[in-house]
């Protein structure tokens, strides 16, 4: 996977290679699709959502430039595979998931696998998770229709937010957004992406 999928596109960074490798992502497929568990592809899991496709993770994870020091928030939780290549990454992950029974799988399959370094709550990510910010780094794993504001202000100056934007069923695409050391917001468009909408009460 890493090499055929990953390494030949284009993603060299030798810390978010490790962490792809280190991670069983059979563990975060459920059982009747964990033979496609390594394809270049995304796989359904429950609540309607997905896993995504391991180029993808890689790509948005080497987008942060995560240091090993890094406080990073993700926003989708899901099965926690991105959750997992985060954990280790960064030195501290906070992670927020709108779907209970999402949320709740995800711990216990982190938990069964040892990741001692993820916080965990069940709300809606468009607020972030604001009493532990400011994140170096933001990863978010659902599509609103724009870069919510709070994320913005909870992205420490210096650091980094990759997040797709766009219509369900519509154009989407990745977004890196870095602010500056004195605030300013510089947004790029990096790829057409196709993602879940970001749920909640926005």
């Amino acid at each position: 996977m890493v090499e055929s999928q990953i390494k030949s596109r284009g993603v060299s960074d030798e810390r978010v290679l490790a962490a792809m490798l280190a991670v069983p992502r059979v563990a975060f497929v459920p059982p009747e699709y964990r033979q496609f568990a390594y394809a270049d592809c995304p796989l359904p899991i429950p609540s309607g959502q997905t896993i995504s496709q391991p180029y993808m993770v890689a790509a948005m994870s080497e987008l942060l430039k995560i240091s090993a020091d890094a406080k990073v928030l993700e926003v989708g939780t899901g099965c926690g595979y991105q959750t997992a290549v985060l954990a280790k990454l960064a030195g501290t992950v906070y992670t927020v998931e709108i779907l209970e029974s999402l949320a709740r799988g995800a711990r216990q399959t982190l938990d069964d696998l040892g990741y001692a370094n993820i916080h965990f709550k069940i709300g809606d990510g468009w607020f972030g998770w604001a009493e532990h910010g400011p994140f170096d780094a933001i990863m978010v794993t659902a599509a609103p229709d724009e870069i919510p504001s709070p994320l913005l202000a909870q992205l420490k100056p210096g650091g980094r937010m990759v997040i797709p934007v766009g219509p369900e069923g519509g154009m989407q695409y990745l977004h890196l957004v870095e602010k500056t050391r004195d605030g300013e917001i510089q947004r790029h468009n990096m790829m057409a992406v196709r993602f879940v909408p970001l749920t909640g009460d926005h």
